[in-house]
């Protein structure tokens, strides 16, 4: 966990010291950023679960498969052909043992992976790569108990990761994914295989050529430099959002309707307010910014109403959405914001160590004659990642913010 904390910080003070490399209008990304990118991948992940994992004397015949899974990588090449990769994988939803000795009994199982490792690419041609990777990954599985006993035990591992695939350069910063995942069996953890096929795409943050960069700073296009946000949110309006973007929401005869691309949390908090302070970082011509951030959010939760601080950095990804001429309509994602949080296994759940990350989803506006004002819908999300088996996570519900550009 130090070691990943590490990592993060050391992203994020790298891209805050080479930031006067481009003070006035950030279209040319840093040393830093000119070699790193980001891979988003979708498809199956195959884990061959059965009776034989779990306690003698219990059995079902019956499961619930979702094979539908997402790896997430943060890239930086080393070398043109040589990159170190961070990044999870992880299902959109659990495997369940279902009717467990058909007394009833449903019973999920967590698996979550998150990986350190290098990808060696091979060009074939000018568009087409192979490419291998190898590392390693720190394997978290959550089991179950059936009244106190434990039928499936909870696992906490390192485990060998490896895996090949296809790079489609389509330009100088999109490549086109095919890649295949692998983690090997676990006899000593009672961990089956591991194994993912995806479909994703690369984005590379280049240089660009003076010229380019130039007709950007010229275009007009607005991007704050600077920005300070206030926010409150409450859990009376419910956590139907939360729950529509982690694909939980319960609609009709749908269990999980919605789109998986965000996490709810088994703690419920009541109240918040943050302060947060974002810096622009790299823009491009138009629709796209990477800023990073510092927040102070303060929550109590729903069930205990015990009262906690979090103090959060993170790197927030900004996607323009619509530009008028009295607003500018955005989009926005953020992840891994290493955060600490004053009291840890909040409202009786195990929700792990004080040292956890922050993830955040809003919407919002800039408006305004010199577009100095901000206007913001967004949620919330406090967990481990499930690095560790303890990990509720915190659900924090929509926050209405109002911000001030400069």
């Amino acid at each position: 966990m130090k070691k990943k904390l590490f990592m993060l910080l050391f992203f994020l003070a790298s891209l805050s010291i080479n930031a006067q490399e481009n003070t006035d209008f950030k279209t040319q990304p840093n040393s830093f950023l000119s070699k790193a990118y980001y891979s988003i991948n979708f498809g199956g992940i195959f884990y061959p679960f059965s009776n034989n994992n779990l306690k003698e004397g219990y059995q079902t015949d019956t499961f619930a498969k979702n094979i539908f899974s997402g790896r997430l990588l943060l890239g930086y090449k080393i070398l043109p052909d040589l990159a170190v990769q961070f990044g999870t994988l992880r299902p959109a939803s659990w495997f369940q043992y279902t009717n467990v000795n058909n007394v009833g009994y449903h019973n999920s199982v967590w698996i979550n992976a998150w990986s350190l490792s290098l990808k060696k690419n091979i060009n074939l041609n000018d568009k087409l790569s192979f490419f291998a990777e190898s590392g390693i990954a720190n394997v978290t599985r959550v089991g179950f108990s059936i009244n106190d006993k434990v039928v499936y035990s909870d696992a906490h591992y390192a485990s060998f990761l490896y895996g090949f695939g296809f790079n489609y350069k389509l330009n100088k910063k999109w490549k086109l994914n095919l890649n295949g995942t692998f983690l090997p069996k676990s006899t000593k953890e009672n961990q089956p295989s591991i194994s993912q096929v995806t479909l994703g795409f690369e984005y590379h943050i280049n240089k660009l050529s003076e010229e380019k960069a130039d007709k950007f700073r010229k275009n007009g296009h607005f991007f704050p430099k600077n920005m300070l946000q206030v926010s409150y949110g409450t859990s009376k309006i419910g956590f139907g959002v939360n729950r529509f973007f982690g694909m939980s929401l319960k609609v009709g005869n749908f269990e999980s309707f919605g789109i998986p691309v965000f996490w709810v949390g088994e703690v419920k908090a009541a109240n918040s307010f943050s302060i947060t302070y974002q810096q622009l970082l790299f823009r491009t011509e138009k629709i796209f910014s990477l800023d990073w951030g510092a927040s102070i959010t303060a929550f109590n939760t729903e069930a205990t109403n015990e009262k906690v601080l979090a103090f959060s950095i993170f790197p927030s990804m900004r996607f323009y959405l619509l530009r008028r001429n009295k607003f500018d309509m955005y989009a926005n994602y953020s992840l891994i914001g290493p955060t600490f949080l004053t009291k840890g296994n909040l409202d009786n759940l195990n929700t792990g160590p004080k040292i956890t990350y922050q993830d955040t989803m809003g919407l919002g506006f800039f408006f305004g004659k010199k577009r100095q004002y901000n206007a913001e819908f967004r949620i919330m999300h406090y967990s481990n990642g499930n690095i560790f088996t303890n990990n509720s996570g915190v659900a924090v519900p929509i926050q209405f913010t109002f911000g001030k550009t400069f």
